[in-house]
Formats: structure tokens, C-alpha cells, sequence
């Protein structure tokens, strides 16, 4: 199974939107709540190459984006072979 990260915020629609369809997917994600900001902000700007809105979200370390990019992944088909991997 796929290590799934996603970077959240405190009553974030679009963080909400990405959770529920990994949810749905029936797969375990390690949420980041970067609400307060601080060096878990900092970490999720490093690691998306600048990304600075939420949700981000990383399957195996490698980033994906956010909530619509997460949703035109599966859209595509191509998000179920990620989180099998």
C-alpha cells in the first residue's frame, strides 16, 4: 500500500474534498495540519516545490498537488495503480 501524505488546514473545502475521495478510495493517509503554520508550513513549500495553498498531497513522496489534481488523477484513471502501489 502507498504512503499518502496530505497537508490540511482547518475547515478547508478543498482539503476536505481530497480527504473524502481518499477515504472513499479506502486507503490510510498521515494528515499534516499546517493550520498554525510554522516548520511544517515551511516543510510542505520545500517539498512541493513552492506550493504554498492546501491541500497538498504526496503519494510515495512524490507530489501530486492538490484537490483538483488529486481528482483529475482518478478522473483518468490513474490514481488507483498510485495508491497500490
Amino acid at each position: 500500500m502507498a504512503k499518502i501524505e496530505i497537508y490540511t488546514k482547518f475547515l478547508c473545502p478543498y482539503c476536505t474534498r481530497a480527504k473524502s475521495l481518499l477515504k472513499a478510495k479506502g486507503v490510510a493517509f498521515e494528515e499534516h495540519d499546517i493550520s498554525t503554520g510554522g516548520p511544517l508550513r515551511a516543510e510542505m513549500i520545500a517539498r512541493s516545490g513552492g506550493g504554498a495553498t492546501v491541500p497538498q498531497v504526496f503519494i510515495d513522496g512524490q507530489h501530486i498537488g492538490g484537490s483538483d489534481d488529486l481528482a483529475a488523477l482518478d478522473r483518468a484513471g490513474k490514481l488507483d495503480p498510485l495508491l497500490a502501489a
